[in-house]
C-alpha cells in the first residue's frame, strides 16, 4: 500500500484497466531526466522519517546527503551503490544492479518488460510498479508521479515506495524537484571514515 504522505494528492489504489500510454510517458520521464535534485523525506518500516537531499545524475550517481545530526550517506559513484555510516566507521556495498534504485540510474533501461501501471483513482496520479520477476532478489519500487505538462515526459516524480529482497520497505517523498541542471561528477565523491581523503 502506497502511504498517504507519499503525494500531495489524496491517493487510493482503485480497481481500473492500466494504460500503455502512461508506461509509456513513465519511460519518457525516466530517460529525459539526465539530473535531478530534490528535497527527500524517507520512511523507513518502523515509521521513523529522515530528510536531506538528493542529487542524482544519469548514468548511474546518486546521492541521499542526510541532514547534519544523520552521520549516514548513500551514494552511487556510477559503478557501486555505497552505504557509510561515519558513526561507526563502516562502509558497506553492493552492485548498483543490484537495489530497486537501479531503474531510477539506467537511462537506456526498457521498463516495459518488467514494469506495471498500478491504477489510481486519481486520474492526476500514475503509479508504476517495477520488478523483474527474473530477478526477485533485486527487490521491487513503486514509482509515484504527478501529471505536468512541463516535467520530463509530462510527468514529475514524486516518490517511491521501494522493497527490498528481505521485505524492507523504504518510502520516499520528494519536494522542489528541479530537472536536468548541471552537476559536477565531484558530487559523488564521498569520504572513507576507514582512512584519510575523498573517495575516488
Amino acid at each position: 500500500m502506497i502511504s498517504k504522505y507519499l503525494l500531495p494528492l489524496a491517493v487510493i489504489a482503485a480497481p481500473a484497466l492500466a494504460q500503455e500510454s502512461d508506461l509509456a510517458l513513465v519511460q519518457s520521464h525516466l530517460r529525459g531526466v539526465q539530473t535531478m535534485t530534490a528535497g527527500f523525506a524517507q520512511t523507513d518500516r518502523a515509521g521513523k522519517t529522515l530528510t536531506g537531499t538528493l542529487t542524482l545524475k544519469r548514468p548511474g550517481r546518486i546521492r541521499f546527503q542526510y541532514g547534519n545530526s544523520v552521520p549516514i550517506l548513500v551514494v552511487a559513484d556510477g559503478k557501486s551503490l555505497w552505504f557509510i555510516d561515519y558513526s561507526v566507521r563502516q562502509v558497506s556495498r553492493w552492485p548498483i544492479g543490484g537495489s530497486p534504485l537501479a531503474v531510477l540510474l539506467d537511462p537506456n533501461a526498457d521498463i516495459s518488460r518488467y514494469a506495471k501501471i498500478i491504477p489510481s483513482s486519481d486520474p492526476r496520479v500514475v503509479l508504476a510498479l517495477v520488478k523483474d520477476p527474473k530477478r526477485p532478489q533485486f527487490g521491487a519500487i513503486t514509482l509515484a508521479f504527478a501529471r505536468e505538462a512541463t516535467a520530463p515526459g509530462g510527468l514529475r516524480m514524486q516518490g517511491w515506495v521501494a522493497l527490498d529482497a528481505q521485505n524492507n520497505r523504504t518510502t520516499v517523498v520528494l519536494s522542489n524537484q528541479r530537472f536536468n541542471a548541471a552537476i559536477d561528477d565531484g558530487a559523488f565523491k564521498w569520504r572513507d571514515p576507514r582512512q584519510a581523503g575523498p573517495r575516488k
